[in-house]
This record gives structure tokens, C-alpha cells and sequence, in this order.
């Protein structure tokens, strides 16, 4: 858990006197300006009922804008030279601290909600990665961990521990993996494929390998490294051949032919037969739960050498900006963390898991009733009939210990330039294709991340 510096008075408080404070705000109020990269139609609705329901509480009004997710940095970058900001902004993990340190948004701001709201009902993952200036840079709002989605029932049968360690993972390929009846994994193969990259982020993070620290680049770890790759070959080794992306992970674990992939948790309602344009394939009836009764899944995944492990996530966050009408900001920040943090989680529940679990009265109040949300396409259902509590609790828990290369440095920029480069994508896969050693590879990739600006 991050311990915020104690904070002064605010420099964007409200000038003026108690009295013209509250003139303003009942008789004078400034509408709202939200910007939300939420712009599909049902979840830009969701948006506006909760504008709607702020106004009726607080009187103050919201305009709900949609900015396309592409968009939203330039736009945000002319906003700031023009000193138009919107009060608040719904963005992604990638623009807090870049923004933050460019002097968008209004740390001091957002770390007053996250005080007042009670820092200890956030997950503390997550405030770690807002983490800014003793403060945060947002308001952590939602986000969602990347699992590893693997055969409970067949696990049990063969008395498997859960796959939690390259070491159980590595005994569940060797007991399971049965081509072509059984594939003990789909790794992702295909290089010039993000979900490669997300996919080894999160197998480099299990076992504390980061080629950023708080100076920048930082060399791969030999040692560690290798373990990597050793690791990540294993699991190629056992997956179907070819150039694998998460379209075939999912198609192969949905005919019952994997026993374990990695996904992001988008993957849940499609897993219970709610979504017809990906069915499950396991049985003959497209709509059946019987594959989501049969999987478990795991967030905090551990290497030999990082025993406490890590979970790779996506978050989002509400930025409060410098052109911001801040008090009433922060009014409207605050009421969409707790009477309207329902509208916002509800726009994608299998994919928006609360950072922010209950209150100190109740500190799952939020959490239980996420649960409860209804998810789906087709067919809805809350992921609270689909699924077990104790895998309810794992999906949500991953947030505890959420991390992303260069967060914790600063150096999520540096990070994100890497991981668009494909460097690593690029050698992991020369090295499980036996072009290259482990140490080669290790060199390559030192080598090309050291350019990377």
C-alpha cells in the first residue's frame, strides 16, 4: 500500500467567500464536462443516466462527450494548449502519469477523492500504479487482470495443483497435453500480434523480469530471463502449431481441446454460452454453461525467481484536469464512486472489475454488487449465478496485486515504445523455433531495447 504525504489546502480551491461558495453552487453552478472513450451507444447511455442522476442529487449538470480511444491523447494535448480541458476525463492507465507530469490533471484533486472515499477500499494494486507525487495522478475507477483460464475438472481428476507457478503449469502440460485430443496450453506465438505482447508481459512480470527501472532501460536479468524463456517454450511447445493469437486460444479451448490459455476476462461471458458469435463448441448445445462450470481461472501467476508472483492489468481512471471546476469536480468523481459506481461498472462487468471494493462500513458493498451485474450479448446473466464465489473473489483480487512494466519507475512511456517495438516478441519466438540460444536471445533483446527512446 502506498502512503500519501500529508496534503495542504488545495491551490484550485474556490476563491472567494463561504457564502459566494454556496450561491455559486445553487443558484450559479458550472455544467460539467466529461470526456469518456465509452462511445458504443448502450454504454454512452449508461453514462448520461449517471449525468442525469448526479444532477438530480447535486443540481450541478453533466455533458457527457465521447472521444474516440485513437483520439484521445492528441485531443487532450490541443484541450491543454488551449486551456479547454474538459473537469473530467475517463482514460486509459497509459495517459496518468504522462499527463500528470505535463501538468493535465490535478493530482492533488484526485488524491482528496481517493482520501475521503478511504484509501483502504481501493485495491492497493491499483493505487500503485496511479501512484504520482506522493499522491495519485487519477482516480482509479475499474479495470481488468489477464488470466490464465484452465481445466478445473480435469485438473482435479489428474490431482493437479492450480496453475499459480510456472512449476504447477509446467506439471499440468506434462500430465495433460495429449495432441490433438488435448493441447496442455495455446501460447501465443504470432509475433506482430499485441496479445503476444500482453501475453509475455505478464510471463516476464510472474517471474520480476522488467527491462525498465528507475533510470530507464534496464537490462534483462540473465538469470531470470532464461527462466522465461525456458518457461515460455514449454508452453509453445505444447500448443497446436502455427501463428497463435487469442482468436485460436479461445476457439481451441472452447472445443475442449486445451487445458489451459491465456485471456483477459472479456472472455467470461462468451465461456458461459452467452454470446452466439463466439459459442463454446465442448458440447453439442452452443448456449450451455457446461465449459464455465468446468474452468477455473488464476490472476497472481509466480515464477521460480518472484515467488510473490504478479498479475498483468488494464485500468481505468478518472482524471481530474488543471481547467477543472474542481470542487464540483470532485463532487461528481466521488458521487461516480459510489451512488453511480454501479452505472459505470455495468457497461462491461466481465471486463470492469471494481478497484473500488465497498466502504468502511461495508467493504464488499461494491464488490457483491458487481457480481450481481447481468453480462452477456445474446443471453444475460450475473457472473455471480455463472461462476463460484472463490473464482469471483480471484477474478476481482488480481487487482491487489495489478502491475504493468514501468509504473512503479515512472517508466510506463519508455515501456510501452518497447513493447511496441516487437523486440521481445520477436527473439522469444526465434528462440522457441531454435534459431537462436536463451543467452542469444537474451543479448538480442538487451541490445535492441537499449535504442528505444
Amino acid at each position: 500500500m502506498i502512503a500519501f504525504k500529508p496534503r495542504g489546502a488545495r491551490a484550485s480551491a474556490f476563491l472567494g467567500t463561504a457564502l459566494a461558495l454556496c450561491l455559486t453552487s445553487q443558484a450559479m453552478a458550472k455544467d460539467l464536462r466529461f470526456w469518456t472513450t465509452e462511445e458504443q451507444p448502450e454504454r454512452l447511455a449508461r453514462q448520461e443516466q449517471m449525468a442525469a442522476d448526479f444532477e438530480e442529487a447535486t443540481g450541478l449538470s453533466v455533458e457527457v462527450i465521447p472521444v474516440t480511444e485513437s483520439e484521445l491523447g492528441t485531443r487532450a494535448t490541443a484541450a491543454y494548449a488551449a486551456g479547454d480541458l474538459p473537469d473530467v476525463i475517463y482514460h486509459t492507465l497509459q495517459y496518468a502519469l504522462p499527463w500528470a507530469e505535463a501538468g493535465l490533471l490535478d493530482g492533488d484533486a484526485a488524491t482528496e477523492v481517493v482520501e475521503e472515499l478511504g484509501m483502504d477500499t481501493f485495491a492497493p494494486g491499483a493505487l500503485e500504479m496511479a501512484a504520482f507525487d506522493g499522491g495519485i495522478a487519477s482516480v482509479p475507477v475499474d479495470g481488468w487482470t489477464q488470466m490464465i483460464v484452465y481445466r478445473k475438472d480435469l485438473f482435479e481428476e489428474a490431482g493437479l495443483e492450480p496453475p499459480t507457478t510456472y512449476a504447477a503449469v509446467t506439471a499440468a502440460v506434462e500430465a495433460l497435453h495429449n495432441p490433438p485430443e488435448m493441447y496442455g496450453f495455446v501460447a501465443a506465438t504470432k509475433v506482430d500480434d499485441n496479445f503476444m505482447s500482453q501475453v509475455l508481459e505478464h510471463v516476464f512480470l510472474a517471474n520480476g523480469v522488467s527491462p525498465v527501472g528507475a533510470d530507464g532501460f534496464q537490462p534483462l536479468d540473465p538469470a531470470k530471463t532464461k527462466e522465461v524463456l525456458e518457461f515460455y517454450k514449454t508452453i509453445a511447445e505444447a500448443s497446436p502449431p502455427g501463428d497463435l493469437f487469442w482468436k485460436q486460444s479461445r476457439e481451441v479451448y472452447f472445443a475442449g481441446d486445451a487445458a489451459m490459455i491465456i485471456w483477459s476476462p472479456f472472455i467470461l461471458d462468451e465461456l458461459a454460452g452467452l454470446r452466439d458469435s463466439a459459442p463454446p463448441t465442448l458440447n453439442d448445445d452452443p448456449t450451455s454453461p457446461e465449459l464455465a462450470s468446468k474452468t477455473g481461472i488464476v490472476t497472481n501467476f509466480a515464477g521460480p525467481s518472484n515467488p510473490d508472483g504478479a498479475a498483468w492489468s488494464e485500468m481505468n481512471l478518472f482524471g481530474i484536469t488543471v481547467d477543472a471546476d474542481i470542487d464540483n469536480a470532485i463532487e461528481f468523481v466521488k458521487y461516480s464512486m459510489t451512488d453511480g459506481y454501479m452505472n459505470t461498472l455495468a457497461i462491461a462487468p466481465e471486463g470492469k472489475f471494481p478497484i473500488r471494493r465497498g466502504t468502511a462500513d461495508n467493504p464488499t458493498e461494491y464488490s457483491d454488487a458487481w457480481a450481481a451485474l447481468p453480462v452477456g450479448v445474446d443471453r444475460k446473466a450475473p457472473l455471480g449465478e455463472l461462476y463460484s464465489e472463490d473464482m469471483i473473489s480471484e477474478i476481482v483480487g488480481g487487482l491487489d496485486v495489478a502491475q504493468r512494466w514501468g509504473v512503479a519507475d515512472g517508466q510506463l512511456g519508455l515501456a510501452s515504445k518497447m513493447v511496441n517495438t516487437q523486440t521481445i516478441n520477436r527473439y522469444v519466438r526465434e528462440y522457441i523455433d531454435g534459431e537462436i540460444s536463451a543467452d542469444d536471445a537474451i543479448a538480442a533483446m538487451n541490445e535492441e531495447l537499449a535504442k528505444v527512446e
